[in-house]
């Protein structure tokens, strides 16, 4: 998939495609593929705004594709299960954008929130990192979580901090974290062009005005008579 290159070069994200053999997957047999399974990946969050409460966490998850991806939506499932409203005891997501196509009258989601083919892993994966700081309350998918989000603000970034450094364990060795400050672009270098227009004071002493055979030339090409020429022509009438 050119997602996977493209989300390969990104930051904020960790992606490893995982090796599973293909008998442990009998219905990806017929597409023959080799050990690595493109259908899943093994995905890593990494939180770089350093204002947000996950800041420094790495949140392992899979991703599992269906076989008419793009039509269909991707599963999302953390490897350890965040205390979140909108994430399950056993780390599953409940996000609209991974519903399925088209309005659901049940939930009153509509088909401009669900999935559709126009979206791709990265919008996914950043509706994610968003809905980390943002949870939604109305009808959560961990009820104590949505309890303690509202009344208990403090326990609820207590068990979030534990959450953090927990996920940390799962760094692999000779990773290196970024940084809110290592993914900051740098500022150019500005140049210092003082000695520049110093020295060019110091042509002030030369003359670059027009050499005397341009007088000469625009003299002779202007194309109205002199007084020599106006002595001719009398000449040629008498």
């Amino acid at each position: 998939m050119n997602e996977y290159k493209a989300l390969s070069q990104e930051k904020w994200v960790n992606v490893e495609v995982s090796s599973c053999p293909i008998q442990d997957q009998p219905h990806l047999t017929s597409l023959q593929l080799n050990n690595d399974d493109i259908f899943n990946w093994n995905v890593a969050l990494i939180v770089i705004n350093p204002d947000s409460l996950y800041y420094g966490g790495y949140f392992k998850a899979k991703m599992n594709f269906p076989s008419n991806y793009p039509y269909s939506p991707p599963s999302f499932q953390f490897d350890r299960a965040i205390f979140h409203p909108n994430i399950y005891a056993d780390g599953k997501l409940c996000i609209s954008i991974l519903h399925a196509p088209g309005d659901d009258e049940m939930s009153g989601e509509k088909a401009g929130e669900r999935w559709s083919p126009a979206q791709r892993v990265e919008s996914i994966l950043l509706s994610i990192v968003s809905l980390l700081d943002d949870g939604e309350c109305s009808s959560p998918a961990n009820v104590d979580a949505g309890v303690m989000l509202r009344k208990d603000l403090d326990g609820f970034k207590k068990k979030l901090k534990e959450d953090v450094e927990k996920s940390k364990a799962d760094i692999p060795a000779g990773f290196v974290m970024p940084t809110h400050e290592s993914t900051c672009p740098k500022p150019e270098k500005l140049i210092d062009d003082r000695d520049f227009w110093a020295d060019s004071d110091d042509d002030e002493e030369y003359d670059f005005g027009g050499s005397d055979t341009d007088d000469e030339m625009t003299e002779a090409d202007d194309g109205l008579p002199d007084d020599n020429d106006q002595e001719d022509g009398e000449d040629q009438d008498e």
